[in-house]
């Protein structure tokens, strides 16, 4: 018997992911009616999906979660990273069931459906996650029609003819546009059960009084960092993207903060690089996180490079090169610092346990550091808070 048309629809199907290569997943469609494309990657994660889906770093990508039972805890308004999501779609295994939590303000279905985001339902989640890690991460397009209707070729061409994230610039597209000081209008604390995110300082203390100044450059940043450098006892200014080093400098800060963000560091670096490296020339503490990381590596003559499949879960050990500890980790990025490219004057403070690639840097003349994970989002739960920390203890000592 014929193999049957790869394009024939299904009975029941409303939802398909079309990949570049050709391949078709059909399943059933939830959240906003539409087609997106980008790149498509996998989240080992069994919890945090609402800080997934907000977080800039994953802007041009749509996400496979591993963990089947995505959307059982529905959707509030204090689980989010940034004000509105920025991953283009979700793809899961089992169908978004109503909401068992005592925090859910609202279904997984209308939160997707009012932040215009596409999900995927019904996938066999584990054979496209093989088929990542045996042939990387794939451009493609998530498309929804509850109709049932669908374009393949025109979804096809859409997906062979998206450029890729490698050499894309996207910090510009997800950046604040404007310079604002964290605090209590951002809900500036972190969150505790029936408490919220803290409206108040700290110990009573304001948001100012005494603390140093973090200038933060606002690549895609997540908005728990913000948070965790206040707990850590810091002053917060955000910046975007494109600020020069003399608006930097205008604000008289204390230590500058390198945010996470998406697409590539090369192109980000284009304009980010230069500013950096007047920045280290001052002498003033320096923190950067993910693509943050990666944009301090290039600064200082590093390489980086795109990843085969990338890292993204919340369990990834993390090995620290000076005392043998190992960390866990939450981890979102496609590319790497090339740890063969550091130069003299850099040393490698912590890497993967799962590949060896490398997940930390510091200046050995100067007070600049960065990792390539994610400390704010307490996967450990608090392995890595001491980086806060030794942050805003540095400037102190500055």
């Amino acid at each position: 018997m014929a193999d049957a048309n790869p394009y024939d629809v299904p009975a029941g199907a409303t939802g398909v992911l079309v990949l570049a290569s050709g391949e078709v997943v059909w399943g059933r469609g939830f959240g906003a009616e539409g087609e997106a494309v980008g790149e498509v990657c996998f989240h080992t994660a069994m919890t945090g999906y609402q800080e997934i889906m907000t977080d800039p770093s994953f802007a041009g990508q749509m996400i496979a979660f591993t963990f089947p039972h995505i959307g059982n805890v529905g959707a509030n308004p204090d689980d989010v990273e940034a004000d509105d999501p920025h991953a283009l779609g979700m793809i899961v295994r089992e169908d978004v069931t109503e909401p068992s939590n005592f925090r859910a303000a609202e279904h997984l279905d209308s939160w997707m459906k009012k932040h215009a985001r596409i999900g995927l339902s019904g996938v066999d989640t584990r054979a496209l996650t093989r088929r990542i890690r045996v042939g990387g991460a794939p451009n493609g397009v998530i498309a929804h029609s509850a109709s049932g209707e669908f374009d393949i070729p025109l979804l096809l061409d859409m997906a062979r003819n998206w450029p890729g994230l490698e050499g894309m610039d996207l910090a510009k597209a997800v950046t604040t546009q404007t310079h604002f000081g964290w605090g209590a209008a951002n809900a500036g604390g972190v969150w505790r059960l029936s408490f919220g995110y803290a409206a108040d300082a700290p110990e009573g203390h304001t948001w100012t009084e005494g603390r140093p100044h973090v200038v933060a450059i606002d690549y895609g940043s997540k908005h728990n960092i913000f948070r965790n450098l206040v707990k850590a006892g810091a002053k917060v200014s955000v910046v975007p993207a494109t600020v020069t080093f003399d608006e930097i400098m205008a604000l008289a800060p204390d230590g500058i903060f390198l945010s996470n963000g998406p697409g590539d560091p090369a192109a980000t670096g284009e304009y980010a690089v230069p500013v950096i490296r007047k920045l280290l020339e001052t002498g003033k503490p320096l923190f950067g996180i993910c693509l943050g990381h990666q944009l301090l590596g290039l600064a200082v003559g590093a390489q980086t490079t795109k990843m085969f499949q990338g890292h993204r879960g919340a369990n990834h050990p993390v090995k620290r090169l000076s005392d043998g500890a190992v960390e866990i980790t939450s981890m979102n990025h496609g590319f790497s610092v090339e740890r063969d490219s550091l130069p003299e004057g850099v040393r490698e403070t912590h890497v993967s346990l799962f590949d060896g690639s490398n997940c930390g840097i510091e200046l050995i003349d100067r007070p600049a550091f960065s990792v390539q994970y994610h400390p704010e989002a307490s996967p450990g739960p608090q392995d890595s808070f001491y980086l806060f920390e030794r942050f805003v203890g540095m400037m102190g000592e500055n």
